[in-house]
């Protein structure tokens, strides 16, 4: 199993850069997946779940500071 990321250590901006990382490769899964390509079932379900996580805690920054 991976190594959990604790993402309330990073900052606004890393987090950021972090979420249109992860959307992109997600974007990248989903069109291999219509090609047939896909080995790794189980990715598409963890990187929608990072992407929600770094969500959540930006949301929440953004909810303090108001």
């Amino acid at each position: 199993m991976a190594k959990k990321v604790d993402f309330k250590e990073k900052s606004a901006e890393d987090l950021t850069k972090l979420l249109a990382e992860k959307r992109e490769d997600l974007r990248k899964l989903r069109f291999s997946t219509v090609s047939r390509s896909v080995k790794d079932t189980s990715e598409s379900r963890q990187l929608r779940a990072d992407v929600a996580r770094i969500m959540t805690e930006l949301g929440a920054r953004t909810k303090k500071t108001a």
